[in-house]
């Protein structure tokens, strides 16, 4: 898993946790320390505006 140094919205820490557990047998974390341990204190998650209900004709 490649975590590249980004804008802090993208790192979080729901997207390590989804990087982690979906790793099958090995999992090899390339990023530096401090950007991984700063998705792990990053609990902000914000809501993401994708406009599925309205594609989906739900709204």
């Amino acid at each position: 898993m490649v975590i590249p140094p980004t804008a802090p919205v993208l790192l979080t820490r729901n997207l390590l946790y989804t990087g982690i557990t979906r790793a099958k047998k090995l999992l090899i974390i390339i990023g530096s320390e401090k950007v991984v341990k700063f998705m792990i204190q990053n609990v902000d998650s914000k809501k993401r505006n994708t406009g599925l209900a309205y594609k989906m004709g739900q709204v």
